[in-house]
């Protein structure tokens, strides 16, 4: 019983002077005592502003350094568009740190957002932004639209041309439109070989300069079906010209 009560006497006495250090650091804590003075950012800054990252982290740099809430700058950067990721951390005494990467825009993704080179689908930004080719495909076949970009624009540009539409439809089946008006079709099975195929004879193709060709389709085993388009002398600028119905296996 005596231990007992020396027992309880020992924790209350352990409380009384516990409890006055358990304030004073309450109120450095949670008051302006080591205040941040310092903001050290480390990003590209192609698309992201200075000033818009100084705007996402002020509200939040009024308390003190041990008051600091990291996670919730993290959420207001990671607000800012053109933010892709970024990393938030406190270096003693008074700054801030921050590391900031931004999505690297590739290609206009279903006409209404963006696709950075990092495979990622993000909003369209309002600000006006390079020539870019535009893809069109399922979400979850992003990346593999990115690799399939990737593989075969060095292709293409070997013949002085690039892709300038990039298309997988619902059946998996790949259309590419080319930056001289070419429209490639091109199938689901057997992409890679036709198309190195049909590259590699493009330009005896194209040496015919009285036609332009404007559509190949690729999806057969032996040879492509081409359309062609003739190449007028001269034409007043308010008419177009049609493509030619003729057709030919190769």
């Amino acid at each position: 019983m005596h231990a007992f009560r020396r027992l309880l006497l020992g924790l209350l006495v352990l409380a009384i002077l516990a409890s006055p250090v358990v304030a004073v650091l309450n109120g450095w804590v949670g008051g302006q005592h080591w205040p941040m003075k310092r903001l050290q950012v480390s990003a590209p800054f192609h698309y992201v502003s200075q000033q818009q990252i100084q705007k996402a982290v002020k509200p939040y740099l009024n308390r003190g350094f041990f008051a600091v809430d990291l996670e919730a700058i993290n959420r207001s950067l990671s607000a800012v568009h053109w933010v892709e990721q970024v990393e938030v951390r406190k270096k003693w005494p008074d700054a801030l740190v921050v590391q900031l990467q931004e999505y690297r825009p590739l290609a206009v993704w279903n006409g209404k957002r963006m696709l950075a080179e990092q495979g990622s689908i993000f909003a369209m930004p309002n600000t006006s932004l390079p020539s870019l080719p535009r893809f069109s495909g399922p979400d979850a076949q992003a990346k593999e639209m990115l690799q399939f970009y990737e593989k075969t624009q060095p292709m293409f540009r070997s013949v002085g041309l690039g892709i300038r539409e990039l298309s997988l439809n619902e059946r998996r089946a790949w259309r590419v439109v080319l930056s001289d008006g070419l429209a490639l079709d091109m199938g689901r099975n057997d992409v890679a070989p036709r198309l190195a195929r049909f590259i590699s004879l493009l330009p005896k193709i194209r040496r015919d300069d009285a036609r332009r060709l404007v559509h190949a389709d690729l999806r057969y085993t032996n040879g492509f079906a081409l359309v062609w388009q003739e190449k007028p002398a001269q034409v007043p600028e308010d008419i177009t010209p049609q493509p030619t119905q003729e057709q030919a296996a190769i």
